[in-house]
Parts: C-alpha cells; structure tokens; sequence
C-alpha cells in the first residue's frame, strides 16, 4: 500500500466511510471510526458554522475515551470534506476549525486550491482529492494534494462517467501514492476488488445511509434497502453538476426522472443558505451498489459485515491463485 504510516496502521478494513452531505453527522463518524475505518462529515453539515467546532470536539473526546478504553484496537483517524468551490462562503471559517483541531485528513471536493493544502500541512494533516477524470487528477497533485479519491461511474453524490478499471488505470500509470476508489463499493469483496484493481482504500457511501447513526429520514433509509441499480437516475438539476439519485426520491418530489431538464452548471451554489438545500433534503443521492443493502444496521455491525466478507473474498482469491498456474513469458 502507499498509504502514510499515520493512516494504514490504524485500519481495520482498508476503506473510508465517505462524507454525506446532510446524512454523516457524529454519531456515524465516531461508529466509523471506532470500527476501524476512516470515518467522515461534510463540514457543510455542522448547522450553523459555529457547531462544526462543537462537533469536532465531541468526535475527538468520544475517539479518545475509546483509545484509552480499548487500547488493543485504537480508533481509525476521522475526516472532514471541504468543498473548495467558490460559492462555498464557509470556507475560510470551515478551515480555520479544521487547523485549530488539526484534523488528521481532509478531504477536499470541486475544485483544487494550493492554499487549502498548504493550511493542512501546516500542522501535518493529510489531503485527499476528488476527481473524475485523469486532468482533474493531475491538477489536483500539482496543486498539492497528497492523495487522490478516484470518483468512477455509478459513485452516489456528484459521480464521474469514467469506468473504476480505466480511471484507477490511467491515474496508476503516473501517480504512485495514496489513492482511493469510490464507485458501487457495497460488499467485502469489493473493497478487495478496488484493492487488486490498484487502490488502497475503498470508499463507502450510499450503504452507511441505511445505518442507525445515519441522520436521514426512515424513509430514504428504506429506499436505499428497497432499491437496486435500476434505481439510480444521473442527473445535473439538483445542483449544477451530475450526480446519482433515487429514481422514487425524484418521483416523490413531483418530477419526472424519465423527462428531467438539464441545469445551468455557472449556477452551483453550496453557500449556507442555498435554496439548493431542499432539493438535497427531499432529493436523495446513493451509489450503485445499494443492492448489496438488504437492511438497516448499525455502522458497527456494516463494517463487520464488510470485513467477513473482505476476508473471506481474499480467502478464495488465494485459494483458486494456487491453483492457476501461470505461463511464463
């Protein structure tokens, strides 16, 4: 793995509980987290700006109580998304409460900034970058970034078009440090098969919105447990740029998802009081992979699942490897 020391030894499966605009709160964060694996939040989430200190304090209190508590299995480190578009007015303030706090990562989205990495690094933190595409994946090295989350098609939230083999492919052929796969990743298996395809971590999302921690409504919860693959409709309206929703959330919100109209992208706007809001509230994202969700658990008992069957995919991986014998060229 190319992961840094500070990340990989404090893992239990290799993956990141991904930030959910709204849902990831710190209830979920702090299961993620002491379940052993990176967990996080959209700093957009703490409502107003001045509870995003409040709420890091109550992650960092609650990892540490359970640090001394069970020293045998230390928490995962814990990480806040930063949206670093323009229209984003928190920013600056988000930042500050990140640096005062010194957030292990950061996970920065639309849009790559040197400042943004450099108060990171200020006080060792680690940045990891959204992208779509390999440009954006350069941009974003060049500008200081320490890692990469490769956003491929059928990813929940603002999703790339990109298949996860070309995408993990193209950013291997000249990148060798931390990246990450975000795509349909709901099983085990899959976070093995991110792994094997060349990622370190896996990125979960939709799944953990079908968790008890999870601050959604019981009923997108039971959408995301009814729903599959066909499910999904890839749309720009909502926010300016394309993303994946809940065919029966966009029904429910009066539209057709057959016969949606395309969006102004120069309109995305993820200020604090967009009207935007309400499309995210009654318009509900998801991934894929939703139809590996058969219930709704707790984050704790998803990450157990998701490690059975981790381990038991690298079981038969090995096993049906020894049993193939390879020509040498």
């Amino acid at each position: 793995m190319t992961l840094p020391a500070s990340l990989e030894s404090r893992l239990r499966l290799p993956a990141i509980g991904s930030p959910l605009f709204i849902i990831s709160c710190p209830a979920l964060v702090i299961a993620q987290c002491t379940s052993g694996i990176i967990g996080s939040f959209p700093a957009l989430n703490a409502r107003p700006d001045s509870r995003l200190d409040e709420w890091l304090v109550e992650i960092k209190a609650a990892l540490a109580a359970h640090d001394a508590a069970h020293p045998e299995a230390p928490s995962a480190p814990f990480a806040v998304n930063q949206i670093v578009h323009k229209s984003n007015a928190r920013l600056e303030h988000d930042l500050d409460a990140c640096v005062r706090h010194k957030v292990p990562v950061v996970i920065t989205s639309l849009g790559a900034r040197e400042e943004v990495n450099q108060a990171v690094h200020s006080y060792g933190g680690i940045v990891l970058h959204d992208v779509i595409n390999d440009r954006f994946a350069h941009k974003a090295i060049e500008k200081g970034a320490d890692g990469l989350i490769a956003v491929a098609a059928g990813a929940g939230g603002h999703a790339g078009t990109t298949s996860p083999f070309a995408l993990i492919q193209e950013i291997r052929a000249w990148w060798d440090g931390p990246l990450v796969l975000s795509g349909s990743i709901a099983t085990g298996r899959a976070v093995l098969a991110a792994q094997v395809m060349g990622a370190d971590l896996a990125y979960i999302g939709s799944a953990f919105i079908a968790t008890r921690e999870a601050n959604a409504d019981a009923a997108y919860k039971q959408m995301i447990v009814e729903s599959n693959a066909a499910d999904i409709v890839y749309t720009n309206l909502f926010t300016g740029v394309h993303g994946n929703y809940l065919r029966g959330s966009i029904v429910r919100a009066g539209l057709d998802p057959d016969d949606l109209p395309t969006s102004d992208p120069s309109k995305m706007n993820f200020s604090s009081g967009s009207s935007k809001a309400k499309a995210w509230r009654d318009v509900w994202g998801s991934g894929q992979g939703i139809g590996a969700v058969k219930e709704v658990v707790g984050a704790a008992d998803l990450v157990a699942r998701l490690g059975r069957e981790y381990r038991a995919a690298q079981a038969e991986v090995a096993a049906a490897a020894g049993g193939v014998r390879v020509a040498a060229e």
